[in-house]
């Protein structure tokens, strides 16, 4: 009865601070939104959508249309062609029209491919033991016949994708020019267009498969990765409200009198521990909720759930507990509610960033990775991870439940030597 009337009591307190509910559910909802429907696009630009290039052929020859057929054919580009305009004006569209770049053909890039292949195509047969009259053919060492002009916008990861695939329409065109001397040389007859398809042609694929721990495939997209990153976001940020609450009872002298009362303070403790644990609980089917069924109807991915939802049942329960114990302690060791509520917010943040949740942890200097173990969020992201994105069960992330769970009681028991330190029990 005494837990009982004392949870009554902190939820009556809970639903009195108006900006801890927001902060607790407004803000984690409006930064799932955010931040997903901004890397859904990133998604989509980066695996999907075609990027906008200009194409100034100044080229005349055969070739060099050949070339920008081999890039068109690559999918990752929507070509624009202008024709009789200068580069500074080039280069003023591309800023204004927000596109990715421009490739330029400059006069004389057949020539010097052709001029380049039958260079190589003369060395082969010089090799094979033939003899060839292109081997002395001479040939411009210019290297400015192709130039990208691209955004300083561009993300370095589409700067690289772009270049990679105009060198690989490059390399074609070039290798398919090389065939053509060589065949000309031993048939003295033009390379047929079946034999030209049939020689260039590659029959290998390249399959891409996500590593998950069951084999099957799964949905990756910016839902998957945001939605359970943000909901550990949001369940640490409790310390805001609980991490205060604290405060203004050992402010107010609560402590203290609960000495002098049939009572004591780990009651009180196990309240709130049980209170905020249901608003973490809350705050994930929530969040949950709203990337599975909201999301489709304003043109995100929907939130695809894992099919063990009794381990995602212990996972949420082990990370709002942990948020919880990370909150206490904050609130024990705080001595004004301004401090618990500025050092509480910095440090979730840092804590996510060293985390994994903003950054991928495979990405950072080896410093921070050694770094994020130490944060609880990383272990809280990875048990999510192993069931949103590796279609795990509970088996295959028990090992991260037990290290937020060790967290969870080195905290606590942070919180009760504290409270003993200061006589508060």
């Amino acid at each position: 009865m005494k837990l009982w009337a004392t949870i009554q009591k902190d939820i009556r307190i809970l639903f009195r601070d108006k900006t801890g509910l927001l902060l607790m559910f407004a803000m984690p909802v409006l930064l799932v939104l955010v931040v997903t429907g901004i890397q859904n696009n990133s998604f989509d630009v980066t695996h999907k959508s075609t990027l906008s290039i200009i194409v100034w052929n100044k080229d005349t020859g055969s070739i060099s249309r050949e070339f920008v057929d081999a890039l068109d054919s690559t999918g990752l580009f929507h070509l624009s062609f202008y024709r009789n305009i200068n580069e500074e004006k080039l280069r003023n569209d591309i800023l204004k029209k927000n596109m990715a770049g421009s490739i330029i053909i400059n006069n004389g890039f057949s020539q010097q491919i052709l001029a380049t292949s039958k260079q190589t195509a003369g060395r082969a047969l010089q090799s094979f033991g033939l003899e060839s009259d292109t081997t002395g053919t001479a040939f411009s060492t210019n290297k400015n016949h192709l130039k990208f002009y691209y955004n300083p916008a561009l993300q370095q990861s589409l700067k690289a994708s772009v270049e990679g695939s105009v060198l690989s329409a490059l390399q074609i065109i070039q290798s398919q020019e090389v065939l053509k001397q060589l065949y000309f040389a031993i048939n003295e007859a033009p390379l047929p267009d079946s034999l030209k398809k049939q020689l260039l042609k590659s029959d290998i694929g390249l399959e891409a498969i996500p590593l998950t721990s069951n084999g099957q495939a799964t949905n990756l997209n910016a839902t998957q990765h945001n939605v359970p990153s943000w909901t550990i976001f949001a369940m640490f940020f409790i310390v805001m409200s609980l991490g205060a609450s604290i405060v203004r009872e050992k402010l107010s002298g609560a402590f203290i009198r609960l000495r002098t009362l049939p009572t004591n303070y780990y009651i009180s403790l196990l309240s709130k521990q049980i209170t905020y644990l249901t608003v973490t609980f809350i705050q994930a089917v929530l969040i949950f909720t709203i990337g599975a069924l909201v999301f489709p109807l304003i043109g995100l991915p929907a939130l695809q759930l894992p099919g063990d939802i009794g381990g995602l049942i212990l996972v949420t329960l082990a990370c709002g507990w942990c948020a919880v114990s990370y909150a206490l302690c904050v609130g024990v060791f705080a001595k004004t509610q301004e401090q618990a509520s500025a050092f509480g917010a910095v440090s979730i943040i840092i804590l996510s960033l060293i985390g994994g949740l903003m950054v991928p942890d495979f990405i950072m200097p080896q410093g921070f990775k050694s770094l994020s173990s130490l944060s609880p969020l990383h272990w809280c992201l990875q048990a999510y991870y192993g069931l949103f994105l590796q279609n795990g069960k509970l088996g295959n992330v028990a090992m991260y439940i037990l290290f937020i769970i060790i967290i969870a009681v080195v905290l606590q028991l942070i919180v009760l030597l504290q409270l003993k330190r200061k006589r508060f029990i």
